[in-house]
């Protein structure tokens, strides 16, 4: 199965972001156990790319690296084991980048332009960002002049949004700080909330 197939049946995306190190491979052990097995864990957490190496160990984990803002980050990232990578910004250099070290690129977009630009450069995902800034509606007008494209709302994200997102066409989500809502012992709750959602969003369009 490819990544990107993988992405799409598992629905979402956990974004790991954490002060350190040690409390960033927690988490994103939790979220694994908790059954979310697509991770991308962002160069802001300390030792990202330790954690990377770590979660790319573990049988049927798929992980990716988030906020990359330069091409040489991402040879970085690949080398870790990441599979995919995830920036906030469409940059054409990191996209380039991407596709030339074989991995999956999900640059963030929020207008018209940049969709054009990003899939243009060889995005394969678009990842709308900060989805919570636009909502579901503004997802929907920018599919319909770029259709047959992937889509990955990301920022405030929640449980009771689900469906309307992916009604919208997303076809899968990105979910930070709501995985940790509560705290750490409420990872497993949580995620199993969002899987619990997503689940039903799929059976209903299935």
């Amino acid at each position: 199965m490819s990544i990107l197939t993988t992405l799409q049946e598992n629905g979402a995306v956990a974004i790991v972001r954490s002060h350190d190190q040690e409390s960033g491979q927690a988490i994103a052990d939790a979220i694994v156990d908790a059954g979310l097995t697509c991770i991308e864990v962002t160069l802001t957490n300390p030792g990202a790319l330790a954690i990377i190496a770590s979660l790319a160990k573990r049988p049927g984990v798929v992980v990716g690296v988030g906020t990359v803002l330069k091409p040489s980050e991402v040879l970085a990232a690949r080398d870790a084991g990441a599979t995919f990578i995830v920036s906030p910004n469409t940059d054409l250099a990191v996209i380039a980048a991407t596709k030339a070290a074989g991995l999956l690129s999900l640059p963030g977009i929020s207008t018209a332009t940049e969709v054009g630009m990003a899939l243009n450069a060889g995005a394969d995902v678009l990842k709308l960002f900060p989805a919570s800034t636009f909502g579901p509606s503004h997802l929907k007008a920018l599919r319909d002049p770029f259709p047959g494209n992937l889509w990955c709302p990301t920022g405030g994200i929640s449980v009771a949004s689900i469906p309307e997102w992916f009604h919208a066409g997303a076809a899968f989500v990105g979910l930070g700080g709501p995985l940790t809502k509560g705290g750490f012992d409420a990872i497993g709750e949580n995620v199993q909330a969002f899987r619990s959602a997503i689940a039903a969003v799929k059976q209903v369009k299935s």
